[in-house]
């Protein structure tokens, strides 16, 4: 295997070139972060952080990957994703913050 990719900091898996990946704002843009600290992480890995903390959690106590890798469900779902092939990526289910969405 060649250890040769950037590796997740969140969950620790190398980033091969064909994964989706993207890169996380450690202090949300819209909270002002641009210009800020940026990790390049799995795409996966980053759609649950979103999934599960808001831009105001994020910018005030989940501005680090430590922190990130120390919030309860985040650490939940990097031991999970951790037995997965490096490019592994699913569909990450939305709204489990208590988020309303309004139908109609």
């Amino acid at each position: 295997m060649d250890h040769s990719f950037p590796i997740c900091p969140l969950c620790g898996r190398p980033i091969p070139p064909q994964a989706r990946q993207s890169l996380h704002h450690l202090i949300p843009r819209l909270r002002g972060g641009k210009g800020g600290p940026t990790v390049l992480l799995h795409q996966i890995c980053h759609n649950e952080i979103h999934a599960t903390l808001s831009e105001a959690e994020l910018a005030r106590v989940y501005n680090t990957v430590e922190a990130l890798q120390a919030h309860p469900r985040l650490a939940r779902f990097i031991a999970w994703v951790r037995k997965r092939p490096d490019d592994f990526h699913s569909k990450t289910p939305g709204a489990r913050r208590g988020r309303t969405r309004r139908r109609g």
